[in-house]
């Protein structure tokens, strides 16, 4: 269990548990952090380049708008965190959560209790797809690649055109809009916090992370991977559906293509606020810099009044350059 522990926390072991070892496990602490400084930093110069061109982005109402659109593709990042940290990477989470906005603007308005057992349905499907990759052996990548096609179709089928009504208290909810406080904050920040207190703060997490660090410890500790890999994943599947609530808020219907753009975008994010393909990293807080990081760039590029052709071409030359940042911390703090 002292193995599980150690590695778990995503620190380096310390020796004796001397002057020299906690030394060493302060030093991995800031690395591990280093890069979510880094796209905090990136976060405020946008937020600031942002105020300068147009300067009611400073203000609860310019914060509601430019924010409001963010919120979905924050808690996408951090499912897609939660899938990096056991070493997989989600493919379909974009797929996923069009799939869900054709939900609820469609069984979960007309019978919310039917839409709540389809959403049930449809985490419960994350928890298969947990099952083949542990027990067959399916890269993760093949697996949630395959699965995206399985929910772009049953996205189809419930609603074959975007349209539908998204439920009315989900519609209220994106409605409000108080004068002196952003509202999009506070779905950032309380999901964000509930993920890295279940990811940091919990054994849960401890053994989710484990099972991506050190998978050998995790079993010698009692521990079932398989059982954990399962839990992460539906937990995975738990988040996709809060984020495509969230965008049927926003968006007020449903629409299979709608997220389409947040798989990708996702993993960079979580790349950006400091997790690891290999896995045994999560950093909350960090991913959710990066996300609103990569949400403002577009924000940005629209200010800057840029041809829409030539922005993702731009998003992509500012997500290099973050990262190159990111690298170059790392090899400084080495």
């Amino acid at each position: 269990m002292t193995t599980l522990s150690s590695s778990a926390q995503g620190r380096a072991p310390r020796p004796g548990g001397g002057f020299t070892g906690r030394l060493v496990g302060d030093r991995e602490d800031v690395k591990r952090k280093a890069p979510a400084g880094v796209t905090f930093i990136a976060l405020v110069a946008i937020i600031v380049v942002c105020g300068i061109l147009q300067p009611v982005v400073f203000s609860a109402t310019g914060l509601n708008l430019v924010l409001s659109s963010i919120v979905p593709l924050v808690v996408a990042a951090l499912a897609q965190m939660v899938m990096m940290s056991v070493g997989d990477i989600d493919l379909g989470i974009g797929a996923f959560i069009g799939t869900v906005t054709t939900v609820a603007a469609t069984f979960l308005s007309s019978s919310p209790a039917l839409g709540i057992l389809v959403l049930a349905a449809l985490v419960a499907g994350y928890g298969v797809l947990a099952v083949l990759v542990h027990v067959r052996k399916v890269p993760s990548l093949i697996a949630t690649l395959g699965a995206s096609f399985i929910w772009y179709g049953i996205g189809l089928f419930v609603l074959p055109t975007p349209g539908g009504d998204a439920p009315k208290w989900l519609l209220d909810f994106a409605a409000w809009t108080p004068n002196s406080f952003p509202v999009p904050v506070i779905p950032i920040v309380i999901i964000t916090a509930v993920v890295w207190i279940v990811m940091r703060r919990s054994t849960l997490g401890a053994s989710i992370r484990a099972l991506g660090s050190n998978p050998l410890a995790l079993g010698r500790s009692g521990i079932s991977p398989l059982r954990t890999r399962v839990i992460a994943y539906l937990f995975v599947g738990v988040l996709g559906v809060v984020s495509g609530l969230l965008l049927s808020s926003q968006i007020g219907g449903g629409d299979a293509t709608s997220a389409n753009s947040y798989t990708l975008v996702s993993v960079a994010a979580v790349i950006l606020g400091g997790g690891a393909f290999t896995g045994g990293r999560a950093v909350a807080w960090g991913c959710m810099f990066g996300a609103l990081t990569l949400g403002l760039v577009s924000v940005l590029l629209s200010l800057l009044d840029l041809s829409s052709n030539i922005q993702p071409a731009i998003q992509g030359g500012i997500v290099i350059a973050a990262l190159a940042g990111r690298l170059a911390v790392e090899k400084v703090l080495k």
